[in-house]
């Protein structure tokens, strides 16, 4: 496979604050990384240093064997950018806002609107102004500025935050599509279900790229022992009892159960036996798959 992205011991430094601290990582052609962290870990700065927008510290960083910072410019020619913030003009209507993106790349073929609004399932909205319609249409229309100028990499900047359920997963069926055309994705996002639509995970936290792998791979290794879905009464004393025990590296509230991580060698019947130790009773023990939650979690409480 061909690397898009090559990123080695890549720094950001803001005074005494270490925003992205030594990051490197490879992205092949064709593949769909997500870029997993809570809010301020350093994923918008990695995206903005990869598009030659923010000069690093330290480090190197390549796009297509350009240098990012020095060769910006034929870096952002050959790449989409969909930022957190939309970046449309609202009393413009969803076509002027494709024609008006496209003449900033200089795409003259008109069918390629066309093709982009065909694409990301736009055709039939052309004429609605962009700040009369719902956060998940207006997702829409950001991504087709972002491809309309047939990118070979696409960069998503936690393109499906605020929206509902449903949209997103929409809006994820489209970032396939795209995928498809032969573009290549980064895209971060604060949703840990989300990271399991994609193909490489990595997990950032606090400037900090603590894993990256495929989604199973990271459950399988990354997770110090096997995970448990637990439904006791009463919840508050059996999470207290779990958190004291010595059987569990980890315990909390989900839903309406509780959720532990214990060694391999633990059983159902450690479990339920700490709980009725504290005067709690465990109705049912589950052994089930890790989360990505779960892993990152781990991989927090590692670093």
């Amino acid at each position: 496979m061909t690397s898009v992205i090559e990123v080695h011991d890549l720094t950001k430094r803001f005074g005494d604050f270490v925003a992205v601290d030594k990051v490197s990582f490879e992205v092949q052609r064709g593949e769909v990384v997500g870029y997993l962290g809570p809010n301020g870990s350093g994923k918008t700065t990695t995206i903005r240093m990869l598009l030659g927008l923010l000069h690093p510290t330290s480090g190197s960083a390549r796009v297509f064997d350009f240098d990012c910072y020095r060769q910006s410019e034929q870096v952002r020619a050959q790449s989409g950018y969909m930022s957190q913030k939309f970046a449309l003009y609202n009393e413009l209507t969803v076509l002027e806002n494709l024609q008006f993106y496209a003449g900033v790349y200089g795409v003259k073929d008109p069918n390629r609107l066309a093709d982009v609004l065909t694409l990301v399932d736009l055709t039939g909205q052309e004429r609605q102004r962009v700040g009369q319609i719902s956060t998940g249409w207006r997702q829409r229309v950001a991504l087709a500025t972002a491809i309309v100028h047939h990118p070979r990499l696409l960069f998503l900047d936690e393109p499906t935050s605020g929206v509902d359920p449903t949209a997103r997963r929409a809006f994820w069926d489209l970032i396939y599509r795209v995928v498809e055309t032969g573009v290549t994705v980064l895209v971060t996002t604060h949703y840990m279900d989300e990271a399991e639509y994609c193909g490489r995970v990595g997990i950032m936290r606090d400037g900090k790229l603590l894993a990256l792998d495929k989604p199973t791979a990271l459950k399988e290794n990354a997770l110090p022992g096997q995970a448990w879905d637990v439904y006791a009464q009463p919840l508050l004393l059996s999470l207290s009892a779990l958190e004291k025990c010595s059987c569990v590296l980890r315990a909390g509230l989900t839903g309406d159960h509780l959720r532990a991580i214990t060694p391999f060698q633990s059983s159902d019947q450690d479990l339920a036996g700490a709980i009725a130790a504290a005067g709690g009773l465990a109705t049912r023990i589950e052994r089930v798959e890790p989360t990505l939650e779960d892993v990152f979690l781990a991989l927090a409480a590692r670093s």
